[in-house]
């Protein structure tokens, strides 16, 4: 696999990352596939909730889908990583296409309850995880240059972003200005035509890497089976810690998501929520672009902490904002932190897992944070029906309080240094 030359004219580290050949076009199509992070949860909102009028409702349905994707995305990783991406990629962007359709359908026809959450949970659990095989990929095409994987991550996370700032304002205004479904049934195709170019990116394609097998034989065979070092159940120690703080850091994105509908809707613009939403993500896109440019001397573990408690900060404030405007205002500013936060998670991640794991460990995230949105949308919900989006707001506020809290408690996990190395020559590398 091609590798980046350092040999470049250009200043802009991510023009350099680019001119990889097929770089451009892989970051690219995973850019189109991944935008049903934005709209999809969203939409599917938005459609419930001009059916039944009920935020709790739409929640747990919203929540089904989060968790299914949890659920199945470790499993579907550890194909990728084992068979190929392409050959996992093709079938289940199959199966998503038919089950969001059933889903989608079921909706419409006001079908009962139970098989809304069975519909919206298969749509969830075969939803492509395209973040996670652009960060492996990312991983085998820079070959350890922790520099430049610093701002390949950095570029990925920017990217999340800016569909964060086009996908909540288009979903919106697809669903309250045209039809319910249309929200929703636009990120599907986005997701199908972006996901089959992501898997035509054959340059680029990580190499399966099967987990070696042992070879039935001798007792000698066994006595070396027996004498190597027991694999870990999880891809890195950093998880212990990164789980439970990106399920909380899940819960309180999906919480601002659904206070912020609830929120313009109070004021009488619905249709401004996405938009919002939308100055959320603008802001987090600036600060990733600027944290991506930067060379750290403080460690990825620290920088993690630091960052999510300034995220957590700025989201304390919503509750009391007295307009939309002033929500607008603060959300730009609040959004700035947040991903930097994800780099540094995906960057211990990267420095942590083994290679063979790579795209297993950046998934789990993928799901914790995903389950975070599933249990957020379904308590937010109901916060929302019996107390109206302020309390949501504080809700949020309280998640990202205890994410702060398990980052504290598990700093020590978050080490990417090797033991003994002094934190500040191992942040330089970092």
């Amino acid at each position: 696999m091609p590798q980046v030359s350092d040999r470049s004219g250009s200043r802009n580290p991510y023009l350099t990352l680019l001119r990889s050949p097929g770089a451009t076009a892989t970051s690219l199509t995973a850019f189109i596939a991944r935008m049903p992070m934005a709209m999809y949860g969203l939409g599917t909102v938005l459609l419930i909730v001009s059916l039944t009028g009920h935020y709790g409702i739409a929640g747990t349905v919203a929540a089904a889908g989060s968790v299914g994707y949890a659920v199945c995305g470790p499993v579907i990783a550890q194909l990728a990583d084992r068979l190929g991406q392409r050959r996992v990629l093709l079938p289940q962007t199959a199966i998503f296409a038919v089950s969001t359709s059933a889903f989608v359908a079921c909706a419409e026809l006001r079908s009962p309850f139970w098989l809304l959450l069975l519909t919206g949970a298969l749509a969830g659990a075969s939803m492509p995880a395209t973040g996670s095989m652009v960060r492996t990929r990312w991983s085998v095409l820079l070959d350890g240059d922790v520099h430049r994987l610093h701002t390949a991550f950095a570029l990925e996370s920017v990217n999340d972003e800016l569909i964060f700032v086009v996908g909540p304002a288009l979903v919106t205004l697809l669903a309250t200005q045209f039809l319910p479904a249309a929200g929703i049934g636009t990120a599907s195709l986005l997701c199908v035509a972006g996901t089959l170019l992501f898997a035509a990116q054959r340059r680029t394609e990580p190499a399966p890497r099967p987990r070696p097998r042992a070879q039935p034989g001798s007792r000698r065979t066994l006595a070396r089976r027996l004498a190597q070092p027991v694999r870990p159940r999880i891809p890195a120690p950093g998880l212990v810690t990164l789980s439970p703080a990106f399920l909380l850091l899940g819960s309180m994105f999906a919480t601002i998501d659904l206070s912020t509908v609830a929120f313009a809707t109070e004021h009488g613009h619905r249709p401004l929520a996405g938009f919002i939403l939308g100055t959320y993500a603008l802001g987090s896109a600036l600060g990733g672009l600027w944290y991506g440019t930067r060379r750290w001397r403080v460690s990825l573990g620290r920088r993690f902490t630091a960052t999510m408690a300034l995220t957590v900060t700025g989201v304390a404030t919503f509750w009391a904002m007295p307009g939309l405007l002033a929500l607008d205002a603060v959300c730009l500013v609040a959004g700035l932190a947040i991903a930097p936060t994800l780099i540094a998670g995906y960057g211990i991640l990267e420095r942590q897992a083994p290679p063979d794991r790579s795209t297993e460990g950046m998934a789990w995230l993928g799901s914790t944070i995903s389950v975070g949105v599933g249990v957020g949308s379904a308590v937010a919900g109901h916060i929302i029906d019996a107390h109206g989006a302020r309390w949501g707001f504080v809700f949020a506020a309280s998640c990202g309080t205890l994410a702060v809290l398990v980052c504290l408690a598990g700093l020590g996990r978050l080490r990417t240094e090797p033991a003994g190395e002094p934190a500040e020559l191992a942040g330089i590398s970092s």
